[in-house]
């Protein structure tokens, strides 16, 4: 299985990327990643991995890539001057079948437009969506989105984010009727934006005929009790809420921490906190949640936080091979069909 690779983009610059690109070869014997990027720095950087790493250098592959999207660029920008780009190089390998799923951690809104114009979009879907998994209680994840490709989103749009969300938690958790709902500011029927109202509308329309149980409004806090396997939001705040939730999570753990050892010291302390920590790290660290999926495409991309580490990146990387071993675009498109 070959997938490719975007090196450029990252806050951590390339070698965060290689190295997660790396530790996902190692952990999957017949996985092959191209790396689209300025050789010279890949090849720096491949040399620069330690044991056992360096082992899978050989099926990380470097494709001379020397221009890269700037974190500044706007998405008009990327159209018109960013085809040499190592991003539109990435997707068009991914378009032209040499690699069956693209990952990067470069400008969103560049990666959107690129991948819709390289990719193209499944029939009867207009734009793509970003949607990526929220920890919630039980050991259970809900689907959060649109995450920011699309700032503002009609009704029409956010019924087929609902679509979508369903065929992701059916595809790659196994759901067989995920429990949707749209997020808004109160469970209350006058409640919400107008297109919030007319997408609830029409998915209580809709419900009789889907393969999916529309719970109606969803508020905030209701994202993390396990209830839901789907919230639908636009990108302006679904981006909002995703951001909020990582930043929360990393002070719990933080304030966790710093609370066991203030009261405990020594050897007892590091006994006792060294499990409990590790668990709640496990369960709630942003780093493993790391990937978000662009839905809607006719082939698989995934995006990665920009200030994702190795570790991070290669979470990503895992993302993209679930997507594949799902068909997800397949099932996706599936849902469009008369």
């Amino acid at each position: 299985m070959r997938l490719a690779i975007d090196v450029m983009g990252s806050d951590q610059g390339p070698h965060a990327i290689i190295a997660g690109s790396a530790r996902a070869v190692v952990e999957h014997p017949s996985l092959e990643l191209i790396l689209f990027g300025p050789r010279q720095q890949i090849t720096a950087e491949l040399s620069r991995l330690p044991q056992p790493l360096a082992a899978a250098a050989s099926r990380l592959v470097a494709r001379d890539s020397p221009d890269s999207v700037l974190p500044g660029a706007t998405a008009a920008w990327a159209l018109r001057r960013g085809q040499a780009t190592s991003m539109a190089r990435m997707l068009r390998c991914v378009a032209q079948g040499e690699a069956v799923a693209g990952v990067s951690a470069g400008n969103t809104a560049a990666l959107v437009a690129l991948a819709r114009r390289e990719l193209g979009m499944v029939e009867g879907i207009s734009r793509p969506a970003i949607s990526t998994a929220i920890p919630a209680r039980q050991g259970r994840r809900c689907y959060l989105l649109d995450l920011g490709a699309n700032v503002d989103s009609p009704a029409h749009r956010l019924v087929d984010f609902a679509q979508m969300g369903a065929a992701m938690a059916q595809c790659v958790d196994g759901t067989a009727v995920p429990r949707v709902a749209l997020l808004n500011v109160g469970a209350e029927a006058t409640k919400g934006s107008v297109s919030v109202r007319e997408a609830d509308r029409l998915l209580r329309e809709y419900a009789n005929d889907s393969a999916f149980d529309y719970q109606g409004y969803a508020e905030g806090g209701d994202l993390f009790k396990g209830q839901l396997d789907v919230v639908v939001c636009d990108g302006f705040v679904g981006n909002a809420v995703l951001k909020a939730s990582e930043g929360l999570t990393s002070m719990l753990v933080e304030r966790v921490q710093m609370a066991f050892e203030s009261r405990l010291s020594g050897r007892l302390a590091s006994l006792l906190a060294k499990p409990v920590l590790k668990r709640l790290k496990q369960e709630l660290d942003p780093v493993r949640y790391n990937g978000a999926s662009l839905l809607g495409l006719r082939g698989i991309v995934v995006k990665s936080h920009g200030s994702a580490h190795a570790d991070g990146f290669y979470y990503a990387i895992r993302r993209a091979l679930q997507e594949v071993e799902h068909n997800l675009p397949a099932r996706i498109a599936g849902r469009w069909q008369p």
